[in-house]
């Protein structure tokens, strides 16, 4: 039986993973997070009250030692970019304390775990208008980007040293997140599909022709659980994939809306452009992932697959 620690089990994704990988009585889970209720309850589960950066909660995480650490939990980029101290202590400094917990099992016990980080596109910071590859250099212009490329790299360093064995995944906006959620700049490439889908008018932050990287939830969870599976062996230096993405424009976003819910869409979406959210989160260049493909990786296909990934009931 694999026993697979999950942080940040209650959020969007967590809950989502957990779904999956309950489907399987092979899996004993432990889900770390700071509120539970029934949703992440089950067999085979135990769940942990708490942060995932506490030793005591920790102990008790790996008094049976992990297989794979699906690492999700962060404060989003706005709300960390609001309160820093939060987000340094979440996203930077309980991590590295996450990770260096996994890597004295792998030294002292043998027992190397894999880590799959839930890194972000948010690494990369301001990209202009060239096509973007996997090489492109990180500059992020946001606390949470400078957190993630700092665990990226530390990640990387573990697994040089046959501490953990950790694979970073660079995450774009994942959708539909719930139409509540705050604290996501990006959070208007959900509520345009919440919305139009429930016929009720919506006003977006950015111009019909914003463009973003767009990938739905089950396609994000199929490719957790592919970088719990895949060979690292030859992995690169980084430990880390960029995902591949479709590449859309609110525009394509809202004719795939139309065809799925009707043409009245159309005239429900109006515009009222926010210059910092459109330069932040709706200039998105093309982007081109040939290693993550031959890895394996894979985005949702075309637009009209996105919408009826992303708006599918949980299951």
């Amino acid at each position: 039986m694999s026993h697979i620690v999950i942080t940040g089990a209650s959020g969007f994704v967590g809950r989502a993973l957990v779904r999956r990988l309950r489907a399987d009585p092979q899996h004993q889970l432990t889900l770390i997070d700071q509120a539970f209720d029934a949703a992440t309850d089950g067999p085979n589960t135990r769940q942990l009250l708490g942060s995932f950066g506490d030793p005591a909660v920790l102990d008790q995480a790996l008094r049976t030692p992990a297989d794979i650490v699906f690492h999700l939990a962060s404060v989003p980029g706005s709300l960390a970019e609001r309160q820093h101290a939060l987000g340094y202590q979440v996203n930077l400094q309980a991590t590295l304390t996450l990770a260096h917990r996994l890597a004295a099992q792998g030294e002292q016990q043998g027992h190397v775990a894999r880590l799959v980080f839930a890194s972000s596109i948010a690494v990369y910071g301001p990209l202009g208008t060239l096509p973007v590859r996997e090489g492109q250099p990180a500059q992020p212009a946001i606390s949470y980007g400078a957190h993630k490329l700092m665990a990226e790299i530390e990640l990387a360093d573990l697994s040089r040293r046959g501490a953990v064995d950790a694979v970073s995944l660079r995450l774009p906006g994942i959708v539909a997140r719930p139409a509540t959620e705050t604290g996501h700049g990006s959070a208007f490439m959900s509520l345009i599909m919440h919305r139009l889908a429930a016929g009720q008018p919506y006003v977006c932050p950015v111009s019909s022709g914003a463009t973003a990287w767009w990938m739905s939830l089950p396609c994000c969870v199929d490719n957790l659980l592919h970088a719990a599976a895949i060979s690292t062996a030859d992995a690169p230096p980084s430990r880390c994939w960029q995902l591949p993405v479709l590449h859309l424009s609110m525009h394509q976003i809202l004719a795939a809306l139309e065809q799925r819910y009707g043409a009245q869409c159309g005239q429900l979406l109006s515009h009222q452009v926010d210059p910092q959210i459109e330069a932040l989160f709706g200039r998105f260049p093309a982007l081109h992932t040939p290693a993550a493909l031959a890895a394996g990786f894979r985005h949702d296909g075309d637009a009209d697959a996105l919408i009826r990934h992303a708006m599918a009931p949980a299951q």
